[in-house]
């Protein structure tokens, strides 16, 4: 293993779960009930979570709420887990805010997204994510999701990005797993898996680790797909990925994991509420009611 993975894993894990962030039926944030997942979450095979990143709903979340959850957060599992923190904002000087936040309150890396919807070009790109690495002392890992922020880590950039000593890893949600074999090769970067239904592709092409909404519910069989794989079992990664599949379809098949791992949570009884900020939509009875059926089905909720 080259040093930089060894030293990814160290610093964010092997199977992170992009945290749901809870909240009471009026919307505020129920700091008690994220402790009591989070340690739920660790206590399942998760050796990471991500905090208030886009299944966390950061972008309807505000600073003093984020910082009271990672330091909640830190102080409940972070002898036991690695805590990472979203900085993602299409505002430099705002996400800057927002890492040193994380900072502050404890978190032990940053998960640092491309900036969204306003488009800049890919030498923006490069400032924006350069600056907020340079404005704190954490370890990142980039988070490229072309398909939600509209502009990719171009290769350019991102080996530029590479030569910064602390970031250490991507978060590749772009879908395109032979690119990032030849990305991850060239630049030495560690990288994860952001698609759930991709998994077992990214880590048998070298990823070291996962950053999972589905692993909310099975963050123990990720945890196994993650050792078979490092043990050279490719037979039960196969099968675990088979008997992943649709669970990830329930979960994320409507485009909408942190409504739907929070709808998954209540109904195990993990969360109180399944509660989410505008303009995000709970799950209605009639999606409850056909999630309770698929994960009835697939034996994670009981009969």
């Amino acid at each position: 293993m080259s040093t930089r993975n060894a030293r990814a894993l160290a610093e964010f894990g092997s199977v992170s779960v992009a945290m749901v962030t809870p909240m009471h039926p009026d919307g505020s944030i129920d700091v008690d009930a994220a402790c009591a997942l989070a340690t739920r979450l660790v206590d399942d095979g998760a050796d990471g979570l991500v905090l208030n990143g886009t299944t966390g709903e950061s972008p309807t979340t505000h600073q003093p709420e984020k910082d009271a959850l990672v330091r909640a957060v830190v102080d409940t599992v972070g002898d036991r887990a690695r805590i990472v923190a979203g900085a993602g904002s299409n505002d430099t000087e705002h996400a800057i805010r927002i890492a040193q936040g994380a900072q502050r309150t404890g978190a032990h890396g940053l998960l640092v997204v491309s900036p969204y919807y306003n488009r800049p070009s890919q030498e923006g790109v490069y400032r924006h994510i350069h600056r907020i690495v340079e404005a704190v002392d954490l370890p990142v890992m980039l988070y490229d999701i072309p398909g939600r922020t509209g502009v990719a880590i171009g290769d350019e950039i991102l080996d530029r990005l590479a030569q910064h000593d602390r970031v250490l890893a991507v978060k590749d949600a772009t879908g395109d797993v032979p690119a990032g074999f030849e990305r991850m090769r060239r630049t030495g970067l560690a990288f994860y898996s952001g698609d759930d239904n991709l998994s077992l592709a990214w880590l048998t092409h070298g990823a070291v680790g996962v950053v999972s909404v589905v692993g909310h519910v099975v963050a123990g069989a990720y945890a196994e797909m993650v050792e078979r794989i490092g043990a050279g079992d490719l037979a039960r990664a196969q099968d675990l990925a088979v008997e992943l599949a649709p669970v990830c379809e329930a979960i994320m098949g409507a485009g909408q994991g942190a409504v739907y791992a929070k709808a998954a949570l209540e109904l195990l009884g993990a969360l109180p509420h399944r509660t989410v900020r505008s303009p995000l939509v709970e799950a209605d009875a009639s999606e409850l009611s056909d999630l309770a059926e698929r994960l009835r089905a697939l034996g994670i909720l009981a009969a």
